[in-house]
Parts: structure tokens; sequence; C-alpha cells
């Protein structure tokens, strides 16, 4: 019998890892992705933390040892207060049972590229547009090769939109969609302290934030917070959350926003002002910090069309705070790979009908959740770190997430 082909829009870690469920389901996937190439060598991206479910889906689909060799435990989630002006912090609530594990997104995109099979990604191909044909039975995509301009046409069972938040497929069904501004945005940055002129800093830091290290931290001040932890090979990722304005981004391209060296020098004097001197020196140290804008979006009624799905960002683009984004896509595509395997190919409509049963109340709920962890967290709502009960303190915590134990997983 005829292998089912899965066209996939978006070579990113959920467009990948849709590829490793469909094959696992017995499909043939197609990615489509703009970038000319892997990003090999690129410290492309941040960090992120993996939660049990997502390891546990990506140990089914990659035997690389590098896996787990390239993530670090984080057995803590801290949340604790800064007093900006007497530079000194007390914890608000922690949990010593976290079980998550911190990646560098470049080291994860890498090994889950590298175990799927060679030439299954069109890299350097901008996704133009689909058509699903009249009996929907098949779905046509067209595609541009970057490099010679030619357009590159596609035909397949199914297509699997992981085109991120500024989804183009998703605005095919929802053309008045828009992202919700979140109300701040957020400086990036990794220090890299593998080399010896950086030493002291992890030691220092260590002094200031005790449990860096297997600690995923949120420190709040006032109306902003930091996250804090460290990653594979002495690397020290953070991000700084500040309230400001919707920046006016190029229409449709990036939610990462450029930056100049005025812009830097000032966040670093800002960082003086409001952080302890170990992490502000760490900002300072920082090579090529950047800026997201920050953005989530009300839940979709619906995940699929014909034989049309979303995963990933596309499906429910959500706020950083509840470590959700990475994880969430994982899940997406495993439970994807799940239904479309259970029901065989004769039965495509009731596979992804079963998917978006399972995962559409999740994801409503967690990006609602994650919305008000950030709200609360940048002082957006009537919440007063410093003067908080234990009871508020308590919905800081990533335990607080709905299905944070674990999410319907029938598999």
């Amino acid at each position: 019998m005829e292998m089912k082909k899965a066209i996939v829009v978006g070579g990113s870690i959920a467009g990948l890892s849709c590829a490793h469920a469909l094959i696992t389901a017995g499909w043939t996937p197609v990615v489509i992705e703009k970038s000319a190439a892997p990003p090999e060598g690129s410290p492309t991206g941040a960090g992120l933390c993996l939660d049990p479910q997502a390891l546990r889906l990506l140990n089914l689909w990659i035997k690389d040892p590098d896996l787990l060799l390239s993530t670090l435990p984080l057995s803590i989630d801290l949340n604790q207060v800064t007093d900006s002006e007497k530079k000194i912090s007390w914890d608000l609530a922690k949990d010593e049972n976290f079980g998550f594990r911190a990646a560098h997104w470049a080291d994860l995109h890498r090994i889950i590229y590298k175990a799927l099979p060679a030439n299954i990604i069109l890299w350097g191909h901008q996704f133009i547009s689909f058509e699903v044909s009249d009996d929907k039975s098949a779905v046509k995509v067209q595609a541009r090769a970057f490099d010679t301009g030619d357009m590159v046409e596609i035909v397949g069972d199914l297509l699997v939109a992981a085109d991120g938040c500024l989804s183009s497929i998703r605005r095919h069904f929802f053309p008045d969609f828009k992202l919700r501004y979140s109300g701040y945005s957020a400086w990036r940055g990794v220090l890299d302290c593998s080399g010896q002129e950086h030493a002291e800093i992890i030691s220092n830091l260590r002094k200031a934030y005790p449990e860096f290290g297997e600690c995923l931290y949120f420190d709040l001040a006032d109306k902003t917070h930091c996250v804090l932890y460290e990653l594979k090979n002495k690397r020290i990722n953070w991000i700084w959350y500040i309230n400001m304005p919707e920046p006016e981004l190029k229409q449709g391209s990036s939610v990462t926003m450029k930056v100049n060296d005025e812009m830097i020098e000032n966040m670093h004097e800002e960082a003086e002002k409001v952080w302890v001197p170990e992490l502000a020196r760490v900002m300072r140290e920082t090579k090529d910090p950047f800026i997201n804008v920050i953005y989530d979006s009300n839940p979709l009624p619906q995940l699929f069309w014909d034989n049309v799905v979303l995963v990933g960002d596309a499906a429910h683009p959500t706020t950083p705070h509840g470590v959700r984004s990475t994880n969430m896509s994982i899940l997406d595509a495993g439970i994807l790979g799940h239904c479309l395997g259970k029901w065989g190919s004769k039965n495509m409509d009731s596979a992804l009908r079963e998917f978006q049963a399972i995962r559409l109340p999740v994801v409503s709920e967690q990006v609602l959740h994650a919305r008000q962890m950030g709200r609360m967290k940048q002082g957006l709502v009537s919440f007063n770190p410093k003067e908080a009960t234990l009871e508020e303190c308590l919905l800081l915590l990533q335990r607080s997430m709905p299905y944070f134990e674990g999410v319907p997983l029938p598999i």
C-alpha cells in the first residue's frame, strides 16, 4: 500500500517534530523551510525548557545520546523578588520537584534534524500557497526556491502548518486574525562563560543566585521581571521583560526586533539600576542581545479544516511565562502522529477530529494561564510581589499551570 504523504510547512522544532511523528505513524513527510540551511554551528535562538512528557516523546523518536547530554536538569522552579534600591532579594515561592531540562534552541534543533532521514527537507523554499482538491482527497502546495526563483509544486494528502506565530496558513482561515500584544517586550541573551576570562562571572552569579545551575529563576522587581538559568557548556540564558508600547515591526516578518548600540547601552544602564550587580554584569558582558516582542492570541475555535491542520505556534501563539511553546509543539506533533497512526490512512478526518479534541482544550487553558502569569509578574494586574500573600505567590510557580502534571497523551 502506498504511504500517505504529509507536507509540513516550517522547519523549526515544531515542524521537525511533526516529521518524526509522521514517520512513526507510517507517513512520508516533506518539510518546506525558508532558511537556506540548518543552523549548523550557529547560536541561533536562545534557551528553552523541556518538560518530562516532551522529553519522553523526543526519546521515542531519537536514539541519540546527545539528546540528554546536551541538556541540563532543572530540579527547582524559584520565584523571588528584588528590592532595586537596596539590592537585596528574598524568595516568594519555590518548587524543588520541578523536573524539567534546559536546552539551547540550536542544540535541540540540530539533534532533532540529524535524526531525520536525508532529503525530506526543502531548505531555502518559501511557502506561497495551497489548494485543497474538490474531493478533499489531496492538497497542492506551491513554494518558491530562494536561490533560483523557481516555483515548486508538491501534492500530498495532508498539510501541516508549523509556520509559527505569524502563520500565513492560519491567515487563510482567519483573515482578520491579529496577535495580541502583551504590553511588554523582552531583552534576551546567552552569555558563553566557557572561556577562562568569564570564569568569575558564574562564580559571582552563584553567590547572588545560590541555586543557579539546577534552578529556573524568576526574579521580580517593580513592574518587571527577569528569567535566568544555565545551559550546557557554561552558558547563561537570561530574559528581561520590560513594559513598553508596542514596537513597530516589519509586517509579517518576525517578532524579533533589531537593536542598535545605543539601545543596548541604555539597557545596560537600566539593568544596573534594577538588578543586583552580578546579574547586570551578565547582561553587559553578553554579545548580541536582542529583543523579542511578546505576543499571544485568544484561543482559536478549531485547529483543522479538511486536510489542513495547525500545530505549534501557528495553532496557539503563547507568551513564554509557562515555558510551554516548545513543549506544546512537541506534544502537538506526538498526538497528531498517534491519531493518524491509530485511525489509518482512510480515516484522516476522524484522526484530525481526535487530535483537535485532545489538544484544543489543553492549549487554550495553557495559553490563557501563561498570559495571566505574565501580567502578574509585569505588574499589569493588581499584584505587588513585596506584599503578596502565599496563595498569590504560589500562582507564580510553573506547577500552577493547567495540566502541569501531564496532558492527555494516548501514546
